[in-house]
């Protein structure tokens, strides 16, 4: 019965969200542990994305061009506007109306 109380206890710190080797990302913490026996896993790489200033973001290589305006504020200073599809920086949330042209 105490076992299972301590069972339920560290479940419920956790929320299940360990991978198969029973390791997972402490959010809370920081840092990357196991609770299960047996070796840990190296611990997975921070990615930082970079902070442009000029209102450009960089896709993190989900095959975009790279190239990303927050907003048609953004796309308008940096002399793009408007934005047809299949342009650098072309994005649907800067086309309302979904008929290829953005900041229009």
């Amino acid at each position: 019965m105490l076992g299972l109380c301590a069972l339920a206890t560290n479940a419920a710190a956790h929320g299940g969200g360990l991978n198969a080797e029973g390791c997972h990302n402490d959010r809370k913490n920081g840092g990357y542990h196991c609770h299960r026996g047996g070796e840990s896993p190296a611990p997975a790489p921070k990615l930082i994305a970079p902070k442009p200033a000029d209102g450009h973001r960089y896709d993190g290589g989900r095959g975009g061009s790279g190239t990303y305006y927050a907003n048609c504020s953004a796309a308008r200073a940096a002399g793009a506007a408007p934005v047809r599809r299949g342009d650098p920086g072309y994005a649907a949330h800067l086309d309302r109306d979904n008929d290829g042209v953005g900041c229009e």
